[in-house]
C-alpha cells in the first residue's frame, strides 16, 4: 500500500476533513449499529440551554464525556448518547424580558401570558445551530437529531407522573416558611439553587449596632441601678430589617455584663447589656481609665465601666423593650428577650436582632417563644411581610386603608416604596444612598444607634440575575427531601465520584444538611405544578398524566365547571402516545390555568398557579427522556453508568437526579461521575465577556483545532481541578505532541513508500528482532496496560499523559532517533523489515489508544496506516501482551536514558554541543546488577552523547566528592523534634555513608541513620545529593546516579567535531534543496583563514565519514573566492559557503 504523505501539520484542516467524512458516512450512527447486541454502557447527557452561546468551558465538559464514551465503545460496549435541551426557567424568562423590554409585572398587562410563552419557546432554541456546530466540531458524538426537550408535552407529562408518585408517598406538601426569594427574578429559589458556585459573595455593607431601650418594670429593675436608661445592644448587617424587629435573642448559657458608658454619637449616659466575651469589641480598652467626669460628647475615647457580676442569658429572657422603629403595630407578644441555642459570641454583641419575616432561624425561635412577626395587610386583605415581592417597603396605596389608618405611623409615609437593596431599582444612580444608610442616619439622630460602620460579609445572590436575594415568607409547595436524607446518604456511598472528595465532601456534606425542596416558582414559562385544589384548600388532586387529566376534565364538564374538553376540541386522543398527537395540545400556562376540575365532593377545583423548579425538569431526565410511552420498560428510569458535568452541578443536576431517583425508585441515578472544575483565564480569574478575558470556543477551534484543544484541556490538569486556560499551552500541545507524532508518521511514510513496505508481509517474530525493537514493543505493551487501566479508572488525564510521554520521550526522541539509519538505503533485509514492522505496530497502537482524546487526528492517522478500515473508533483498544514485556530491558533503557540526559546536561553546562566528540565518562556503580545493566547499554549511551569511552567504577574515594542536604519539609513532618540533630548529622556524613544512602535509593529500601535520639529512615525525596566538579571534568548527580564527564578536547576530537558540524550543514542544505533522501551528491566547501585550516585538517582524516553520512560521491574544500552563488551557512562566529550538487 501507499502511505499518504503530507506537506505539513494542520490540525484545523485535518479536523474539517475528518468531520466531513464522518457526516457523509454517518460515522456516529454506524458506530452504534456495529455494536448492536453488545452490552450497553448507559450515559446521560446533562441538558444545556440553547438560549445562550456555548463557551470554552462547554468544550471541556463535552470532551470529558466524549472521551469516556469513545473509550467504552472501543472496549466493546454499545454507548447510546442522546442529547437534551433544558428549555424552561429563569435563564430563558429573564432573557426574553430583556429582549422585549418588559418586567415580570408587565406580563398579563402589556403582553399576554400566551404571547410571552410563545416568545420563550422561540428564544430558548435561538442558538441551537451554534451548539450543534460546536458539538460536532469538538468531536462530541451525541445524537442531536432526536434530543429530549424539556418543554415537550410528553416530557412534562412524565414530570407530572413523577410528582404524583412523590405526592402519593406523602412527600409533596404545601406550607408557608421563610425561603430564599429573588425580587429581581420575581420568584422563590431552592436551597440548591442558592448554593451554586458564586452565589454567595463578599459584599461591603453598612451595618448597625442598634440600642434597644429596656422597658423599666419589675423584671428589668436590676438594669436601672445606676440611674440611667438601660439598653440592649444587637448587631445587624441588614439595617433594613430593623423596622420588622419583634424580639431579641440571647444564648441561655452565655455570660452577659452591664456596661456603664455614653452613647458615642449623642453623648447621652446609658447602661448597656452585651456579651462578656465581646466587651472589647465594642468598648475601647484604652478608654477604661478615662474619668467619667472628664468626658465631653464628641470625644474619641468614650469612658466605660463594666459593673460587677455577670448575667446568664436566662436572666435576660422575658425583659421587654421599646419598639425600635414604631411604624407598624405587630400585635401582642412582641418586643421581648427570648432564648435561642444558636446564638454565639463569635461576632456581634452576643444578642441577635429577630425579624421573623426575614430569617428562617428568626422565624423558628420567635414561633417557639410565641413572638409574632411584623406583618401588614395588603389591599387584598392578605397578611404580608413589610417588604413586597419587588423588594420594596410596601407602598401606602398597596395597603388596606382601614389597616393603615389603625396601625401605621405617619412617619412611615416617607419610607414607603423604598427598595431595600439599590440593585432592585434599575433607575437609581450608582451613587444613590442606600436604605440601610438612611435608616442608620435616622437611628443616630434618635439616639438608637450605638455603632454604624461598613462591614464585609458573605451575602447570597440570585444565580441568574446576580442580584441580592432576600429571605421571605412564602406559600410554597415543598418536596420533603428531609424524609429521605438518610437513604440518599446511603445510596451516595455506592457512587464512584471523581474526585472522591466531591462525593464525600461537597456532595456528601450537602446531603447531611439538606432542607425540604422548595418546588414552587412564581413564573410563567415552565412545567406547571399538576395540583388542583378547592377554594377552601381542603380537597386536592395531583394529576399524573395527560390521560388522567383528560378524564378529570370530562368529569368537570359533566359537573358544569367546564363547557367542553379543550383537548378533545383539539383532536387529542388520550390513547395515542405519538409526538404528532401530543403536539396538538399545549399544557403550559395559560392553557392549563383555564382547566377546572371537580372534587370528589363536587366542588370546583382550580390549579395551583405555581410552576415547578426547573432543576426538577433536568433531574427527571432518566424517566422523562423516555416518556410514559415507555413506562414499564427497563429503560424507564434506568441507572446511568456514567455522567459528567461541572462541579456546580453537585448541588444542581447531580443532586436533583439523586433526590428524584431515591424518592421514586429507591436507587442511584448514576454509578460514576466526573465533576469537572472551572475553566479560568491564564491568571486564575473567572472568564467573563465584561472583563474581556473570555475565550471564544469557535475562535479556539478555528485557530488550534479540536484535537489540540481537547488534548490540552484533558491532560493539562485533572478535570476536577480548575483549569487555567492559556492558548500558549494549546499551541505547545500542537507543536510538541501532535507535531512529534506527525513527524514520526511522516518519517515512517517517507521511507516506507521508498522501500515499498507492506504491513501485511510475514511478521518477524518479536523474539528475533533487535533489542531496540523489543524494548519499544515491551514499553508499548506496558503503555497499553497502564493507559487502559487509567481509562477504566475514568482518569483521562493520566491516560493522555502516558501516551504523550511515550510518543515524545521514547518513540520519537529515542527509538526513531536511534534507529533512523536502519531505514536508510540498502535492501529490505530482516533488520530493516523488523524496524518497519515495529514502528508500524507502535503507530497503529498509539492511534487506537489516543483516539478517545484526539478523535480527528487519530482517525486519520489510523486510516493512513491501515488499509480497508473505516474508522479507528470502530476498532477495539490494543490488547496487552505480557509475553513481549521485558521489564529488565525497560529498566536498562531507563538507565541509558537517564545517563544520556545527564551527560547532555553537562555538555550544555560546558557549552560543548553534541556534535563535538569527547573522550570519556565515568559512572560510579556500587550495585552489581545496575552495573551489568549499564554495561549492556554502554554502546548506546556513548553513541547518544558522542563520547568515546565509558568507565564504571565501584569506589569514588578521591575521585568524586559528594554532598548531601536534608529536605527539611519532608523530614520535618515526621521527625520535627529531631530536625536540629538531623541537620547536624548530615554535615558530618562520610562519602561512604552518602554512597550507601544513594545505593539504598536505587534499591528502594531506605537508609536507616542512627542518632542518639533515635533512628531516622531516609527515603527518596528526604535529601538531595550533589557532586563537586573535578579539574578538567564536570560531575552531575541525579537520584542514585552520578556521572563524571571529561571535557578535555584533543586535536583529533576537534577534527571529528568539525566533520560532524559539516555533516549537519550539508544535511540541512539537502533538505532545503528538496533532494530525495536517496539522491547522491557532490560537495564543495568554500572557506578562508582559520575556518579553512580546521576544515582541511578535518577532511584529511574524516572525508570518507562525511561522504558516507551525506551520500556524497565527492567532498572537497577550496577558497571563498571560488564560491560564486553557493549557499552561505553559519560557521563559528562567521559564515562559509557550501555547494551541494545532485548527481
Amino acid at each position: 500500500m501507499k502511505f499518504h504523505e503530507y506537506k505539513g501539520l494542520d490540525l484545523v484542516a485535518t479536523g474539517n476533513e475528518v468531520l466531513d467524512r464522518w457526516r457523509k458516512n454517518h460515522a456516529f450512527e454506524k458506530s452504534l449499529e456495529l455494536r448492536e447486541g453488545a452490552p450497553e454502557f448507559i450515559f446521560f447527557e446533562g441538558p444545556p440551554s440553547a438560549n445562550g452561546m456555548p463557551g470554552i468551558h462547554h468544550v471541556m465538559a463535552r470532551s470529558i464525556k466524549d472521551a469516556i464514551c469513545r473509550y467504552k465503545t472501543q472496549s466493546g460496549y454499545k454507548v447510546n448518547r442522546r442529547a437534551g435541551w433544558d428549555t424552561h426557567g429563569l435563564p430563558v424568562e429573564l432573557g426574553v424580558e430583556k429582549m422585549l423590554g418588559i418586567t415580570k409585572e408587565d406580563i398579563g398587562t402589556m403582553i399576554s401570558v400566551e404571547e410571552y410563552n410563545d416568545a420563550c419557546r422561540k428564544e430558548v432554541m435561538k442558538y441551537t445551530a451554534e451548539w450543534v456546530n460546536m458539538t460536532e466540531r469538538v468531536g462530541y458524538w451525541v445524537d442531536m437529531n432526536d434530543p429530549y426537550i424539556t418543554y415537550d408535552n410528553r416530557y412534562i407529562e412524565t414530570l407530572w407522573y413523577l410528582l404524583k408518585k412523590i405526592y402519593d408517598k406523602g412527600l409533596l406538601y404545601k406550607g408557608k416558611s421563610i425561603q430564599p426569594y429573588s425580587p429581581a427574578a420575581g420568584t422563590g429559589l431552592s436551597t440548591h439553587e442558592l448554593n451554586q458556585p458564586g452565589c454567595y459573595r463578599d459584599v461591603k455593607d453598612t451595618t448597625a449596632v442598634a440600642q434597644f431601650a429596656v422597658v423599666r418594670d419589675e423584671k428589668s429593675e436590676f438594669l436601672f441601678s445606676e440611674g440611667v436608661p438601660a439598653y440592649i445592644l444587637a448587631w445587624t448587617t441588614t439595617p433594613w430589617t430593623l423596622p420588622s424587629n419583634t424580639a431579641l435573642c440571647v444564648g441561655p448559657n452565655i455570660d452577659y455584663v452591664r456596661v456603664l458608658s455614653f452613647n458615642p454619637y449623642t453623648g447621652q449616659p446609658a447602661l448597656y447589656v452585651v456579651a462578656q466575651a465581646l466587651v472589647n469589641a465594642h468598648f475601647n480598652p484604652k478608654a477604661a481609665d478615662v474619668a467619667f467626669e472628664d468626658y465631653k460628647p464628641g470625644d474619641k475615647l468614650v469612658p466605660y465601666k463594666v459593673l460587677d457580676g455577670t448575667l446568664k442569658g436566662t436572666d435576660l429572657v422575658g425583659i421587654s423593650y421599646e419598639q425600635l422603629i414604631p411604624w407598624f403595630n405587630p400585635g401582642e407578644g412582641a418586643f421581648r428577650v427570648i432564648p435561642g441555642d444558636y446564638v454565639t459570641t463569635e461576632d456581634g454583641t452576643g444578642i441577635v436582632h429577630i425579624a421573623p419575616t426575614f430569617g428562617a432561624d428568626d422565624a423558628k425561635v420567635a414561633r417557639l417563644a410565641g413572638v409574632p412577626g411584623l406583618q401588614v395587610i395588603d389591599r387584598n386583605g392578605d397578611l404580608q411581610a413589610q417588604v413586597d415581592l419587588r423588594g420594596r417597603f410596601f407602598r401606602v396605596e398597596d395597603l388596606d386603608p382601614d389597616y393603615a389608618a389603625a396601625n401605621m405611623s405617619p412617619d412611615y409615609a416617607e419610607w414607603a416604596g423604598r427598595y431595600v437593596k439599590n440593585a432592585y431599582d434599575v433607575e437609581l444612580p450608582a451613587d444613590a444612598p442606600t436604605l440601610d444608610v438612611d435608616i442608620c442616619v435616622m437611628l443616630k439622630q434618635q439616639n438608637k444607634a450605638f455603632r454604624i460602620e461598613k462591614h464585609t460579609h458573605n451575602y447570597p445572590h440570585c444565580w441568574r440575575t446576580d442580584k441580592p436575594v432576600l429571605y421571605y415568607p412564602l406559600n410554597s409547595w415543598f418536596i420533603k427531601t428531609t424524609a429521605v436524607r438518610e437513604r440518599m446518604m446511603e445510596l451516595n456511598e455506592e457512587i464512584l465520584w471523581k474526585p472522591e472528595s466531591t462525593g464525600t465532601g461537597r456532595f456528601g456534606k450537602w446531603l447531611e444538611n439538606i432542607q425540604d425542596w422548595n418546588l414552587s416558582r412564581s413564573r410563567y414559562w415552565g412545567t406547571p405544578l399538576p395540583i388542583w385544589q378547592t377554594e377552601d384548600g381542603k380537597e386536592a388532586k395531583c394529576i399524573g398524566s395527560i390521560k388522567e387529566l383528560y378524564a378529570e376534565i370530562d368529569k368537570a364538564v359533566a359537573a358544569g365547571f367546564m363547557t367542553e374538553n379543550p383537548f378533545a376540541a383539539k383532536g387529542f386522543d388520550p390513547e395515542d402516545m405519538s409526538k404528532e398527537n401530543y403536539d396538538k395540545i399545549d399544557i403550559h400556562r395559560p392553557y392549563v390555568d383555564n382547566i377546572f376540575l371537580v372534587s370528589d365532593s363536587g366542588k370546583k377545583m382550580v390549579r395551583e398557579l405555581d410552576l415547578i423548579d426547573v432543576w426538577f425538569d433536568s433531574g427527571a431526565m432518566p424517566y422523562a427522556q423516555e416518556g410514559l410511552r415507555n413506562l414499564g420498560s427497563e429503560r424507564f428510569g434506568i441507572t446511568a453508568d456514567f455522567i459528567a458535568e461541572g462541579v456546580d452541578q453537585t448541588r444542581g443536576w447531580f443532586y436533583t437526579l439523586h433526590a428524584i431517583n431515591t424518592m421514586v425508585s429507591d436507587k442511584c441515578a448514576f454509578k460514576r461521575v466526573i465533576s469537572n472544575g472551572l475553566v479560568l483565564d491564564k491568571d486564575g480569574n473567572k472568564m467573563s465577556k465584561r472583563l474581556g478575558n473570555a475565550v471564544d470556543p469557535f475562535w479556539a477551534l478555528d485557530t488550534y483545532g479540536a484535537d489540540a484543544l481537547r488534548w490540552y484541556m484533558l491532560t493539562n490538569a485533572q478535570p476536577w481541578d480548575n483549569l487555567r486556560f492559556d492558548v500558549t499551552g494549546v499551541d505547545e500541545v500542537r507543536r510538541k505532541f501532535f507535531g512529534t507524532l506527525y513527524n514520526t508518521y511522516s518519517f515512517f511514510a517517507l521511507y516506507a513508500n521508498i522501500d515499498g513496505f507492506d504491513p501485511k508481509a510475514e511478521q518477524v517474530p518479536v523474539s528475533e528482532r533487535p533489542e531496540i525493537d523489543r524494548w519499544v514493543i515491551s514499553l508499548l505493551n506496558s503503555l497499553v496496560k497502564d493507559v487502559v487501566a487509567a481509562y477504566e479508572d475514568y482518569d483521562i488525564t493520566s491516560a493522555g499523559r502516558l501516551i504523550q510521554d511515550f510518543v515524545c520521550d521514547h518513540l520519537s526522541n529515542w527509538y526513531v532517533r536511534l534507529g533512523r539509519k536502519r531505514f536508510w538505503g540498502g535492501t529490505m533485509d530482516t533488520d530493516k523489515l523488523s524496524a518497519y514492522q515495529t514502528l508500524y505496530q507502535v503507530l497503529v497502537a498509539v492511534a487506537k489508544l489516543a483516539a478517545p482524546i484526539a478523535p480527528f487526528f487519530m482517525d486519520r492517522l489510523y486510516l493512513d496506516l491501515v488499509e480497508g478500515e473505516e474508522s479507528v473508533h470502530y476498532v477495539a483498544m490494543p490488547e496487552y501482551d505480557e509475553t513481549v514485556v521485558d521489564k529488565d530491558l525497560e529498566e536498562r533503557m531507563v538507565l541509558s536514558q537517564r545517563a544520556t540526559s545527564m551527560v547532555l546536561a553537562l555538555r550544555r553546562k560546558a557549552e560543548i554541543n553534541v556534535r563535538k566528540p569527547l573522550s570519556k565518562i565515568i559512572i560510579p556503580v556500587i550495585d552489581a546488577r545496575v552495573k551489568e545493566q549499564l554495561e549492556q547499554v554502554k554502546t548506546l549511551i556513548l553513541s547518544e552523547v558522542n563520547v568515546k569511552e565509558a568507565e564504571f567504577i565501584s569506589d569514588t574515594t578521591g575521585l568524586i566528592t559528594k554532598k548531601i542536604k536534608p529536605n527539611f519539609k519532608t523530614l520535618g513532618k515526621i521527625y520535627g523534634k529531631q530536625m536540629k540533630e538531623i541537620a547536624a548529622a548530615f554535615g558530618t556524613l562520610s562519602q561512604e555513608v552518602i554512597n550507601a544512602i544513594q545505593t539504598s535509593e536505587a534499591s528502594g529500601t531506605g537508609y536507616v541513620l542512627s542518632l542518639p535520639s533515635g533512628d531516622v529512615t531516609l527515603n527518596k525525596g528526604d535529601y538531595e545529593i550533589s557532586s563537586e566538579d573535578m579539574p578538567g571534568w564536570l560531575v552531575a548527580t541525579e537520584g542514585s546516579m552520578t556521572i563524571a564527564l571529561d571535557i578535555t578536547i584533543t586535536e583529533e576530537l576537534k577534527q571529528e567535531g568539525v566533520a560532524r558540524e559539516l555533516i549537519n550543514r550539508i544535511q540541512n542544505l539537502r533538505k532545503t534543496s528538496g533532494f530525495d533522501v536517496t539522491d547522491k551528491i557532490d560537495i564543495t566547501i568554500f572557506a578562508d583563514g582559520e575556518d579553512a585550516a580546521e576544515i582541511s585538517a578535518s577532511l584529511a582524516n574524516f572525508s570518507d565519514y562525511v561522504a558516507a553520512q551525506t551520500l556524497a560521491l565527492s567532498v572537497k574544500a577550496t577558497s571563498l573566492a571560488e564560491a560564486g552563488d553557493a549557499p552561505e551557512v553559519e560557521w563559528n562566529d562567521g559564515t562559509i559557503r557550501i555547494s551541494v550538487i545532485r548527481r
